[in-house]
């Protein structure tokens, strides 16, 4: 046996491995992932067409199973997985997919909940009437076609495509380095646009969208703006953004609620149902009952219905417009309108795909034509013979009766009528009953109609302009036959969703307590009581949290949350949960934004309507420590910004707003205060440690930081309930860096001090007990009295009970004065 001999070709491996990627990237862009201007099909989708018309699966049909259609196209043209085959039939067949189905289904072809098709041994198909207008005509010649992959079969390069499938249906695939989806249009827009290219070929874009006003969605919802469609036909790309059709309802018992019937393209309504139920359990949609509120009541019969319950007062254009924001009620839609032209992937824009669309057409009409212009050639052909032997028809049979054989007889024709072969065997092969005189009429009556056709046909192929009327008149047939009104509504654009626009100008009660858990009440949950009152229980606490943070705002300031550890986070009121006065609250690192974790918690709040609220920021801390630093270094929407530099054992107690002109008041635990100017801190950078405000013994501790307010009072508060009002004019200004003065006397009556700031006469005071019994009192019903005092009862505490903290109430018309 003799030895084959080994041959190797060295071969640079880089050069080996770029030819080889790009064969495969040229493979799969030209072969799979890309749709052809022309017939908007890719080659999986056109072959499953092609195997459906070949096997006669027509619309007048009845139905095949799935898995023949399948084995069809696998076997004789694509080559592929069975179940990709399948998928791509799948998707044509559903009419939340595809704008206008191209395969009539029977049986479980999935829904929009994304439950999937049945297997295709139980499903059965046939072609949708639209799909044979993509097919018609493939018999005369009108594309091209190729051997199949085994050369057994040919198939068609191009469907004929006798509408704007591309635009109508639109596309979506990834290729190797790139991708295209085109969203789906009406038709009859579309057609109207295609009619409009044909009167007027230098139409622009911008001029088309007079007549295609923009993408049209199987699933309806709305379009919000049109520069987004105006970039994508302008320019072949551009973002759309979609929005779900939701409306309000009031259901038996008076209260309002949500009901989404329509939602954005290629969104699952049943994930979002889990989102918003998502939302809801973690409290940040607590317009929502937690339990029941969301609702899918979608179903194959009874459509689309995703139900949310709103609780009473609940403004649900807010709702709507969170649902919008953290939802894919709104979803956007990337336009890249790249298909191949040519072989070559382009980006097209508008007018671009219809004019390459309206060249296949007429393209298709002129070899259309030319095909019926030969047929009708051919067959005046041989109806003329048969005319002429008609005519001489005794010579005829004499002939052909004095002849041996057929051969004979075709010879002798062809030479006494001066015949063409074809003639004299169409005349060997008539058979008796064309001899009669009806059959000689229905001749002639033929020849007529075929000259006429001939006629007609070489008019038509030596005038353009006949061809182009000719494609308009067949393009509004189809128009008139297959078009229905838009789905998809096209709104003017609200620009991005801005749920603050829709949130009530309120004055609201923050509370934050010693754990780190925040709430939000109207301010008028709590009436105000006269002194001495045991007031209303303002929260469910556990039994080891206090509240540590009580103050009032509105819903469109900005919370400022400065933790222990020097840390800043920021949230909007209205994110805050609103809750009612017994709640407990959210825990403030379950807020959009706030990451508070291990031993960091919440030291000082301070609400701001704008970083252009105040010029500085003050801060203390525990061990007498100031900063001093510009509020617009805070401007950040950074998590945990570094607000200050703390030493080791040092916490951060309390945060103010300054314009730099006041006067700071330090208050410590041990009942001193100290005074001094504002200006006696310089400004420093964001994460500086500070300078000395004020000196503290080894068992005392700064508790408080306020700003002297001319006409104002200093109320202090002890653990004990008692409080009193100290004009500001008795502390007087000093350097910083001192020990301070005696602010309140302090015995074991009186208890260490719990609470300390400035108010004026007609304002309010909270006072909160350490197990969160909350009291309202004037601050004029506080006795005015000396710095040495020991003040008068404020609140009356169970036993063991002390005072947690005290906060003045300031309405927003109070802030602004």
């Amino acid at each position: 046996m003799a030895q084959v001999e080994e041959r190797f070709e060295p071969r640079d491996i880089e050069e080996e491995i770029k030819a080889s990627f790009l064969d495969y990237a040229m493979s799969v862009i030209v072969g799979r992932a890309l749709p052809d201007a022309r017939d908007g099909l890719k080659p999986v989708h056109r072959r499953i067409l092609w195997a459906m018309f070949e096997d006669g699966l027509r619309p007048d049909r009845p139905t095949r199973k799935s898995a023949t259609v399948v084995g069809s196209v696998i076997g004789r043209y694509h080559p592929h997985g069975d179940q990709a085959v399948y998928d791509a039939m799948v998707r044509m067949a559903q009419d939340f997919s595809l704008r206008y189905p191209l395969v009539a289904g029977q049986g479980n072809f999935g829904d929009i909940q994304g439950h999937p098709a049945a297997a295709y041994r139980y499903t059965e198909a046939r072609l949708d009437p639209l799909a044979m207008e993509l097919l018609r005509d493939i018999e005369k010649e009108t594309v091209d076609f190729i051997p199949n992959f085994d050369g057994n079969h040919d198939e068609p390069l191009v469907l004929p495509a006798r509408f704007p499938n591309l635009l109508v249906n639109g596309s979506a695939g990834i290729a190797v380095g790139m991708a295209t989806n085109i969203p789906p249009h009406n038709i009859a827009e579309v057609i109207d646009g295609t009619l409009a290219m044909i009167d007027n070929p230098n139409i622009t874009a911008v001029q088309l969208m007079k007549h295609i006003t923009g993408p049209d969605f199987p699933t309806g919802g709305f379009i919000m703006g049109k520069d987004g469609i105006r970039d994508a036909y302008t320019t072949g790309r551009g973002s759309i953004r979609m929005r779900a059709k939701v409306t309000i309802e009031e259901d038996s018992k008076g209260r309002q609620r949500l009901v989404v019937t329509e939602v954005p393209y290629q969104v699952n309504p049943g994930r979002v149902a889990e989102k918003i139920q998502e939302l809801v359990n973690q409290r940040r949609l607590t317009e929502v009952p937690l339990k029941g509120g969301v609702r899918n009541e979608s179903s194959g019969r009874g459509g689309m219905r995703i139900v949310v319950d709103l609780n009473r007062g609940a403004n649900p254009q807010i709702v709507l417009n969170k649902l919008y924001k953290h939802t894919q009620l709104q979803e956007s839609f990337g336009v890249i309108m790249l298909a191949l032209v040519d072989g070559v992937p382009r980006t097209l824009k508008l007018d671009e795909v219809i004019r390459h669309y309206i060249e296949h057409e007429l393209e298709v009409l002129t070899r259309r034509s030319k095909f019926e212009l030969r047929k009708a050639e051919e067959r005046d052909h041989i109806v003329e013979g048969l005319l002429i032997a008609l005519s001489n028809l005794d010579a005829v049979i004499k002939i052909i009766r004095g002849s041996t054989d057929a051969d004979e007889a075709r010879t002798k024709l062809m030479r006494r009528f001066k015949l063409s072969e074809i003639q004299a065997n169409h005349i060997l092969d008539m058979p008796l009953r064309r001899l009669t005189q009806l059959e000689r009429e229905k001749l002639e009556e033929e020849h007529r109609e075929l000259q006429a056709t001939i006629k007609r046909l070489k008019a038509l192929l030596k005038d353009p302009k006949k061809i182009r009327a000719l494609l308009k008149q067949e393009l509004s047939e189809i128009r008139e036959r297959y078009a229905d009104g838009r789905r998809t509504e096209i709104r003017p654009d609200e620009g991005e969703i801005d749920i603050e626009d829709l949130v009530a100008r309120q004055d609201v009660v923050i509370t934050v307590t010693r754990a780190g858990y925040v709430k939000r009440m109207p301010v008028e949950t709590y009436r105000t009581q006269g002194r001495g009152g045991r007031g209303v229980r303002g929260g469910n606490l556990k039994e080891e949290d206090i509240p540590s943070h009580v103050f009032t705002t509105t819903t469109r300031h900005w919370l400022l949350f400065f933790t222990n550890t020097g840390k800043v986070y920021r949230v909007k009121v209205y994110e805050v949960p609103e809750a009612s006065r017994t709640a407990r609250g959210i825990y403030a690192a379950n807020l959009p934004g706030v990451s508070i974790s291990g031993e960091e918690r919440i030291a000082a709040v301070q609400a701001i309507s704008d970083y252009d609220a105040a010029k500085y920021v003050l801060f203390a801390t525990k061990k007498g420590m100031i900063k001093k630093t510009e509020l617009a270094q805070y401007d950040s929407s950074r998590t945990g910004l570094a607000a200050i530099n703390l030493r080791k054992g040092d916490e951060l107690i309390r945060v103010r707003l300054s314009d730099g002109k006041e006067d700071v008041l330090l208050v410590s635990r041990g009942g001193k205060a100290i005074r001094f100017p504002d200006k006696a801190v310089r400004a420093m950078g964001r994460q500086a440690a500070g300078v000395i405000g004020m000196r503290v013994g080894p068992r005392d501790e700064v508790i408080t930081m306020t700003l002297a307010a001319k006409d104002h009072d200093l109320v202090t508060v002890t653990e004990m309930g008692l409080g009193k009002r100290t004009p500001i004019a008795e502390y007087p200004t000093k350097g910083r860096g001192g020990q301070g003065v005696i602010t309140h006397k302090l015995t074991p009556r009186t208890g260490k001090v719990a609470g300390a700031f400035m108010t004026g006469p007609d304002q309010d005071v909270f006072v909160i007990s350490s197990s969160g019994v909350v009291i309202r009192v004037p601050a004029a019903s506080f006795r005015k009295t000396g710095r040495p005092s020991q003040g008068v009862k404020i609140m009356k505490l169970e036993p063991k009970q002390k005072i947690a903290a005290a906060a003045p109430v300031i309405t927003e018309a109070a802030e602004e004065s």
